[in-house]
């Protein structure tokens, strides 16, 4: 039964959960080279980041979770973690004879390069029918990450993917939806994401993911220029229902499928404040939708994510940075925003 959406509240994630062993390298060595480990961080990933970036910024709605784990230890911590931190993980279900889903990050400390070493686990099983959409009142459904989600990359006979059937669902029911996707040498990476899209109120991809959904090129593009225009109008031409989001290290651009065309400099961190890049996308993501969840203008809600994604440069994990939301936005004012060449307009002041 369809919820009207003034009924509804909160953020629902689903998709993969993952615990990730970060390391601190030196340097990403060469074949058969060494290289040292400066520092080791366990943290939690997939859906677990964006949910644990709401509620450490103090977002004012509930929060709930949706995927497979193991029955092991790492399971423990993840449905552990989601109590600690009032996340409803009721979505969550245990799976036997599988391991939670886990990710090596090699992170260079000079670069913040990441290499991710990926072992899918119980995430290969997550399917449509774990998703109990028609029981839950929340406002916006976020599934994360296209390519990254065995069976719901998988293509059905009338040539749709899964994830789009479920995103299609939750739309029919009342949901705001949104997605993001993972950066892969898949070949499939194009046309899973283009077949979610008609599906996908608000699509998150950063600057790689982008071009290979659209052909069209952007590495070495300034942010801003005609080339990311062109992408993101691609992207809503491909079925986009509200905006397409592209997210790099010098900022963000947006498109609203009305044809407002956004962007803005990304907060200029110190270098020496930087301990890692891990999580930045997530906490970007988050910071975005806590903004729309609460009505807010587009504008206001990419200087949101920016600035949460800020926070979470300067701790090594995926979320040890992250603030509360008014305290991620002081790092705005603090340090000022780098500058946003092209057609999109910068951030303006009545945003702050």
């Amino acid at each position: 039964m369809e919820i009207p959406k003034q009924e509804r509240s909160g953020i629902l994630a689903g998709g993969n959960w993952v615990v990730d062993r970060v390391k601190i390298l030196d340097r990403y060595p060469e074949p058969e080279h060494l290289a040292d480990i400066l520092s080791e961080s366990i943290q939690l990933g997939g859906a677990c980041n964006l949910l644990t970036d709401l509620a450490l910024l103090k977002a004012p709605f509930p929060l709930a979770g949706v995927g497979l784990v193991g029955e092991d230890a790492d399971g423990d911590r993840i449905l552990s973690h989601c109590k600690k931190l009032s996340i409803d993980a009721t979505g969550i279900r245990r799976i036997t004879g599988l391991q939670t889903s886990s990710t090596d990050v090699m992170t260079e400390k000079d670069t913040g390069r990441r290499t991710f070493f990926h072992s899918r686990g119980a995430n290969a099983r997550l399917d449509a029918m774990h998703f109990d959409l028609e029981n839950s009142k929340v406002r916006i459904f976020h599934l994360c990450y296209l390519m990254l989600l065995d069976r719901l990359d998988q293509f059905l006979p009338d040539g749709r993917s899964r994830a789009h059937d479920l995103l299609a669902r939750a739309k029919a029911l009342g949901f705001r939806t949104s997605a993001d996707a993972v950066s892969s040498g898949d070949k499939r990476l194009a046309s899973v994401i283009r077949s979610a899209l008609p599906a996908v109120d608000i699509l998150f991809l950063n600057e790689y993911e982008a071009e290979v959904a659209t052909g069209i090129a952007l590495h070495g593009e300034p942010p801003g220029s005609e080339a990311f225009r062109k992408a993101l109008e691609s992207l809503i031409a491909l079925g986009v229902q509200e905006w397409a989001v592209i997210h790099f290290p010098m900022g963000a651009c947006a498109l609203s499928a009305g044809g407002e065309w956004l962007g803005q400099g990304s907060v200029r961190i110190p270098k020496e404040d930087i301990q890692g890049t891990v999580g930045a996308g997530d906490a970007f993501a988050a910071g975005v939708l806590y903004g729309l969840h609460e009505g807010l203008a587009m504008e206001i809600s990419l200087d949101m994510g920016l600035c949460a994604a800020a926070a979470c440069l300067t701790r090594p994990g995926s979320s040890g940075g992250i603030l509360t939301m008014a305290e991620c936005r002081k790092l705005g004012a603090r340090f000022g925003y780098r500058g946003f060449s092209g057609a999109a307009p910068a951030k303006s002041e009545k945003s702050l």
